[in-house]
């Protein structure tokens, strides 16, 4: 960096990076320092009748009171916030007192990591604290923080711009509370659907992110290129297709994580990059799966916040199964005044119209369809609902409704007003497969750029026979805004997809050290 892009206050904390050289302090030591308490555990454990307890700490210095001969840091490590006591004469015993006059109390700053060994104590207002008997320099942050001050009930200086808070996650952990508490619970969200998997049976695969043919969903992919093979490759949008080939293959019952990519709009509730969870179980249908899926989702709102319910905005949404279930004809029927059942591409596309539903040539059946529900319906059901029974021109992977060819066995749960899951039973008729693929080929060719294409080792896969299928796909960082109460995808990505960086804003240090 050109020194004169530093602030002032990075030019000091870099002078004092290199005075701490100069005294013979390596400001970034390579040496471990083995921590034995964390600040939750020791506040947790700690007794006013029990053994004096030798503790050694590490973390950040979020803030300090420097009192002549003896201080107070407020230090920050991964599981929260601890008070620190430094006397100067018990962290210097000798007559040089360079650490804590100098060091201490002029080199060091906010921000800056320190480790820490002495015993815990209460003081006389009654706060647990660790009493320090030696200090270490362990990292110096050449950085200040955006330091969030509290007036008489009023914020000040707060980091809440969103899109320095995404494009800046790393600050925005530090100095917002409550930002890591969403990401530890969407580590519980995962754990408590492996655990539903795995005591069920079923095995956690990987299959490939970089495909020859972008198959298993309705999605516009990111082409990339294969320089040894000198073939064009895509990004995933789905792993459903190679899934299925593993039940063919054998497997009763798989299930994946997965990087999906889709070269589509950005908003509160789509990334280009997300994570998708798939699973599919041999000789199952959609009715089990959607029992399955109630249980599942049960559960995981019981492990994660300790009951069914979860607060999402003003609205307070039950994951207590069973859920409702009502067909996508019904929800059209009521929500929208059109009765799809038996109507023609050219009639659907005229009653969208006639409700203000914007649609166009280059749409079939489904997609119509399709844009009528999101439409007038999709965002009408709150709570965990099962629409069910989709036209075949909507799912080209599902197996065709037992009892109305018409339709298909798929559902997907709709729940604050967003698709959350969609599952089939799926379609293992290689015949009828091959059928639906050409179809989608020829909407492809008038101009429907989401459109599937034609996958021949797939066809070739069913054409060995897959026993009755069900499968389910969940979109995971959706679920964890659920199960955290957020209302923007961004809030639950570590580190969502921005547009690049302006130049003007490359550093961003000056308004934080002004601030």
């Amino acid at each position: 960096m050109n020194p004169s892009d530093l602030s002032e206050q990075e030019q000091i904390r870099r002078n004092s990076m290199q005075a701490l050289r100069d005294m013979g302090i390596e400001p970034y030591p390579a040496a471990e320092f083995t921590v034995t308490g964390h600040t939750d555990e020791i506040r947790a454990t700690f007794a006013d009748d029990a053994p004096q307890r030798e503790v050694a700490v590490a973390g950040r210095i979020m803030s300090r009171r420097i009192m002549g001969k003896a201080s107070f840091v407020e230090l920050q490590d991964a599981f929260g916030r601890i008070q620190i006591y430094i006397s100067r004469d018990e962290i210097c015993p000798g007559e040089n007192k360079d650490l804590y006059n100098v060091v201490f109390k002029k080199l060091l700053d906010i921000g800056d990591f320190i480790g820490v060994r002495g015993f815990v104590f209460r003081t006389q207002t009654g706060e647990i604290t660790v009493h320090a008997r030696e200090l270490l320099v362990l990292s110096k942050s050449l950085r200040p923080l955006p330091i969030v001050k509290m007036k008489d009930g009023v914020k000040y200086d707060a980091f809440d711009d969103p899109e320095l808070r995404y494009r800046r996650r790393y600050v925005d952990l530090i100095v917002n509370n409550g930002v890591k508490d969403i990401f530890l619970k969407r580590t519980k969200v995962y754990n408590s659907m492996r655990e539903y998997f795995n005591a069920s049976g079923y095995i956690e695969v990987e299959t490939p992110i970089l495909q020859s043919i972008p198959g298993g969903a309705a999605a516009r992919p990111f082409i990339t290129h294969h320089n040894a093979l000198d073939i064009p490759l895509y990004l995933r949008i789905a792993d459903e297709l190679y899934l299925k080939r593993l039940i063919v293959g054998g497997f009763d019952g798989v299930y994946e994580f997965s990087k999906n990519f889709r070269n589509e709009g950005m908003d509160r509730t789509h990334n280009p990059e997300f994570t998708c969870m798939e699973i599919y179980v041999a000789y199952k249908d959609y009715n089990w799966m959607m029992a399955f899926t109630e249980r599942m989702l049960e559960k995981i709102c019981l492990d994660v916040n300790g009951t069914t319910e979860v607060t999402v905005g003003d609205k307070v949404i039950s994951f207590k199964a069973p859920f409702p279930r009502v067909t996508m004809a019904e929800a059209i029927r009521e929500h929208a005044g059109i009765d799809i059942e038996g109507k023609t591409e050219d009639e659907l596309r005229e009653a969208a119209k006639a409700i203000g539903v914007e649609v166009d040539s280059t749409m079939g059946k489904g997609k119509i369809i399709d844009e009528i529900f999101g439409a007038k319906c999709e965002g009408l059901y709150i709570q965990p609902t099962f629409i069910t029974d989709y036209p075949i021109e909507m799912s080209p992977l599902t197996k065709r409704h037992r009892s109305n060819p018409e339709l298909t066995e798929r559902f997907e749960l709709m729940v604050n007003g967003k698709e959350l899951a969609n599952a089939y039973s799926e379609l293992n008729d290689p015949i009828d497969q091959y059928e639906r693929f050409v179809e989608q080929m020829r909407l492809a060719q008038k101009g429907d750029d989401e459109a599937m294409i034609i996958d021949a080792d797939f066809i070739r896969a069913l054409e060995y026979g897959m026993p009755p299928t069900s499968g389910m796909g969940i979109g995971m960082d959706r679920l964890v805004m659920l199960m955290t109460g957020q209302t923007a995808i961004q809030e639950v990505l570590l580190f969502p997809q921005m547009r690049p960086e302006k130049k003007s804003s490359d550093s961003g240090t000056k308004d934080e050290a002004e601030a």
